[in-house]
């Protein structure tokens, strides 16, 4: 039994991860209707951007207190993804006001070449450390309820508690603000949010700078466990089996999506792997989601859409 839930934790604190990546697509989702492409290559850019300023602004102001020096590494950082969200609108999406999906698709898609080229020009393209004092290594719990104790990943455990926190103020922020409303209404309808009054530009430089936060603390929290490399612009795609499971149109979705796809990666692993000889961890995800596909597209929480003609 304690084997049982060991395996069960450590894949909801897996999934609260990929939920955390997740996000950033349904946000930008619900506010220009486009399947953005270039979250993975935000997560990167983030994920540089701290790792970088974090060595450099210790060596500028001459300081070797490493908390101080990972705040204003980190303050610095979501300046860095303001000001490229603010860039995206001004260069890209307010050109393409109205536009076809395939459009802004394709548009997505080179903003991720272009973060990708830029973030290797500026921030080199080593593997960089980010240390922000998240706990390594693992401790006993619960060892007077079962034989043995359960293992717990003290750095999984803060990594989820930090995405959990960050997932509930998304959801109050969409639900119960003003602004949070006006990003679905224009997520519903471009023209008919404009003819009220609610202007897209502002709104869509607000929602790629929330995206660009939710950016940063993935890419911190990767990059955490896997150093600031280039093979994190990856971790998107460990989030696309939890978008198409939860919904493209729901921030609830991509928390129970990606707590459905962190648990299921696990199980499956440790108690049905042998019988396929072993990596089921790599494909159950998406394999999931093809099943999904076939029989309920639109996801668990997402809008179904129906055409008249």
């Amino acid at each position: 039994m304690s084997f049982f839930l060991e395996t069960l934790l450590g894949g909801l604190m897996s999934g609260m991860l990929y939920s955390l990546v997740a996000l950033g697509f349904v946000l930008i989702y619900k506010a220009s209707g486009v399947f953005n492409f270039a979250q993975g290559a935000m997560v990167l850019f983030a994920a540089l951007s701290m790792a970088r300023f974090s060595e450099w602004i210790p060596e500028w102001l001459g300081m070797d207190n490493l908390f101080v020096a990972n705040v204003l590494a980190f303050v610095v950082s979501i300046v860095v993804m303001f000001a490229v969200a603010w860039l995206v609108e001004r260069l890209v999406l307010r050109h393409l006001v109205n536009q076809e999906a395939a459009t802004l698709l394709m548009a997505t898609l080179g903003i991720a070449y272009f973060l990708d080229g830029v973030g290797q020009a500026i921030f080199g393209s080593d593997i960089y450390k980010i240390d922000v004092g998240m706990p390594k290594e693992p401790v006993m719990v619960l060892e007077s309820v079962f034989d043995g104790g359960i293992l717990i990943n003290k750095e999984d455990f803060v990594a989820a508690f930090i995405s959990a926190m960050l997932v509930l103020a998304l959801t109050i922020f969409f639900q119960k603000t003003a602004t949070g409303r006006a990003l679905r209404a224009v997520a519903d309808d471009h023209q008919a949010a404009q003819s009220i009054g609610i202007p897209l530009d502002r709104i869509w430089v607000i929602v790629w700078c929330v995206a660009g936060i939710t950016a940063l603390v993935a890419g911190v929290i990767w990059g955490s466990k896997l150093g600031a490399q280039f093979s994190l612009s990856t971790v998107a795609l460990r989030a696309l089996p939890v978008v198409i499971l939860g919904g493209l149109t729901s921030v609830p979705g991509a928390i129970l999506g990606g707590l459905i796809i962190g648990v299921g990666e696990k199980l499956s692993e440790v108690y049905l792997g042998h019988y396929v000889g072993g990596g089921i961890e790599i494909w159950f995800a998406y394999m999931l989601a093809l099943v999904f596909l076939l029989f309920r597209p639109q996801g668990l929480f997402g809008e179904k859409i129906i055409d008249r003609v």
